[in-house]
């Protein structure tokens, strides 16, 4: 069956089993201890490896992993601490203040909620989703640039924006599934579905693929 035939429903079912075999352990790839290192880890990892994050907080946790531990450094200390990830004066500012937002508003404790953790400094939709997802457990679709180019390459998505594709996932999967299909679809992005050049012709769910088909 071409995948121009093929529902969105039917194409679902064969990508998660599919997902599941070839990627049997969905999960971050950020390392954390607790939501408020999983929070940190986030807001530092936009446009930025999580490699790179990991060799960052690996040293940054030692010592500061508690909002009120992170508050005792200034600015200055804190980018001299991350500044090998990108933009780092502009995360170690919201970082800064989003610790003192959890210990005025949330009594040093990352909320549970998309409405709350979006009060906080450096947290967008996306970061929301994320720490709800990995450290609450919660149903969260996080749209990350692999997420969103491997589900319009599949043809899951219209790939019109990350707000859209979003919604659009999570119509089409079952909501227990959203933190793994998440997870899928970024493995797939990193070792497949490149950005530049995916690997086609070794890739298991090609005959699924609305860009492969083209």
């Amino acid at each position: 069956m071409s995948t121009k035939k093929m529902s969105k429903e039917d194409k679902v079912s064969a990508l998660l089993k599919l997902f599941a075999e070839y990627y049997p352990n969905p999960k971050t790839s950020l390392n954390f201890k607790t939501p408020f290192e999983l929070l940190i880890a986030t807001i530092l990892s936009a446009q930025t490896t999580d490699i790179q994050v990991n060799k960052v907080t690996a040293e940054l946790f030692k010592k500061y992993n508690t909002p009120a531990a992170i508050l005792k450094l200034s600015q200055s200390e804190l980018e001299e601490k991350i500044n090998s990830i990108g933009l780092y004066h502009n995360k170690a500012k919201y970082i800064l203040k989003t610790c003192q937002i959890l210990l005025d508003q949330f009594e040093g404790q990352v909320p549970e909620t998309r409405k709350d953790l979006l009060k906080l400094s450096g947290v967008g939709r996306k970061t929301a989703n994320v720490v709800l997802a990995n450290a609450f457990f919660k149903a969260a679709f996080p749209v990350d640039t692999h997420v969103f180019r491997v589900s319009a390459r599949l043809g899951l998505s219209s790939g019109k924006n990350v707000s859209k594709t979003e919604q659009e996932l999570t119509e089409i999967l079952p909501r227990d599934c959203w933190i793994d299909f998440h997870h899928w679809l970024i493995e797939h992005g990193r070792a497949i579905c490149k950005a530049q050049n995916p690997d086609c012709e070794n890739c298991f769910a090609s005959y699924l693929c609305d860009y492969f088909q083209a």
